[in-house]
């Protein structure tokens, strides 16, 4: 991969998707399909939406079509060319192992009954991905507690991701295999393709991109995180001597505020400073 090349993974809801309740730059997305359309950039989205709802986000916000997708909260990658999306089956066959054998619908059974937990519509579900509603609580300690036993004595490896849906006011539960992760999708796609890690970036906003944005990576956290999100990954990042690789947007880039898009292009030219004059460009 040549040194110049740059491999951006990004959020998509209330990252580059302004549909937070903060106001978004009105050229945000506009800079963002100007980067994406370089020979130079490798544009990944990393998100918790389906295939479908992620074609719907494209299409719906007029975003720049991807070189890859890693969905389902990291359940799932596809190669993207153009409309055609191809699912990585080696991501399959890698974090499949984790839950024995079993499918969904067995793990409900084995969490029927954990109180506050409610299942999220089928269409929300895939072989290696169970999710749930449960209570509006940024750390609902003894509700995932109980998981993790109910699971553990069951012999299930499981990786549980807690966030909170703002507009919903509730919480979310994605129940997944240990390996399945968007951490370990971005490592295992960035391994497939030989993408380096000076010359990747990950930008996020929620609770379940802050495993990414407190690991090895170079990450970005947008303006319009919420101010929890951002203490706990500031805190996180200090413990672990990652404060340099934790970049939170403040705006004034570009005359952008460093919500959504702008925040996530803002900590990209941080990172990576000639990224400043793709955007620039022509403009």
């Amino acid at each position: 991969m040549p040194a110049d090349h740059v491999v951006l993974c990004t959020d998509l809801d209330r990252t580059i998707i302004p549909n937070g309740d903060q106001p978004e730059s009105p050229r945000a997305r506009e800079l963002l399909r100007r980067f994406a359309a370089r020979p130079e950039s490798t544009l990944v989205y990393v998100s918790g939406r389906d295939e479908g709802l992620l074609r719907n986000a494209i299409r719906d916000y007029d975003l720049p079509v991807p070189d890859f997708a890693i969905g389902d909260v990291g359940t799932t990658i596809y190669r993207v060319h153009g409309d055609d999306w191809q699912p990585m089956e080696a991501w399959s066959r890698e974090i499949a192992p984790d839950w024995q054998g079993m499918e969904g619908a067995d793990l409900a059974n084995l969490l029927r009954g954990v109180e506050g937990l409610r299942l999220q519509e089928a269409e929300k579900q895939n072989d290696f991905k169970l999710s749930y509603y449960g209570p509006e609580d940024p750390r609902p300690e003894a509700l995932l507690s109980e998981v993790r036993r109910r699971l553990k004595d069951n012999g299930v490896r499981a990786n549980l991701i807690w966030s909170i849906d703002e507009q919903a006011h509730c919480g979310l539960l994605d129940v997944l295999p240990a390996s399945a992760n968007k951490s370990h999708a971005i490592a295992f796609l960035m391994r497939d393709r030989g993408f380096g890690d000076r010359q990747t970036v990950f930008a996020g906003d929620s609770g379940n991109d802050l495993e990414v944005l407190v690991s090895s990576l170079q990450a970005v956290l947008v303006r319009n995180a919420p101010p929890e999100v951002r203490e706990e990954a500031e805190r996180r990042a200090a413990e672990s001597g990652r404060a340099d690789r934790l970049y939170v947007a403040r705006g004034g880039f570009l005359g952008m505020n460093g919500n959504y898009a702008a925040g996530v292009l803002e900590g990209l030219a941080h990172y990576l400073p000639h990224t400043r004059a793709w955007l620039e460009s022509d403009s």
